[in-house]
């Protein structure tokens, strides 16, 4: 292997090492508790009224659906009708 090769090789496994896709110890883009999201409290937004209403009716919930949740409460009733129904 040549010198050029070998710095080449280096260069190329240091971007590697420093790309925050890959990097495991980088938490900075790990899935948040809705609690502590810091638009949680904004209302929720139109897909997850969309998907919130289908999931309600898939599971026969029409309590499920309320449409002045904000972004968090969707969130969380997302979460738990997709286990109720299978989704998750």
């Amino acid at each position: 292997m040549t010198a050029k090769t070998h710095t080449k090789q280096a260069e190329t496994e240091h971007r590697e090492t420093e790309n925050p896709k890959q990097d495991p110890k980088d938490t900075s883009n790990r899935i948040k508790d809705p609690k502590d999201w810091t638009t949680g409290s904004e209302p929720m937004t139109g897909a997850q009224a969309s998907y919130l209403k289908t999931l309600a009716e898939q599971a026969k919930d029409e309590d499920a659906y309320d449409p002045d949740l904000d972004k968090a409460e969707a969130s969380q009733r997302i979460d738990a009708l997709r286990k109720e129904t299978g989704k998750a």
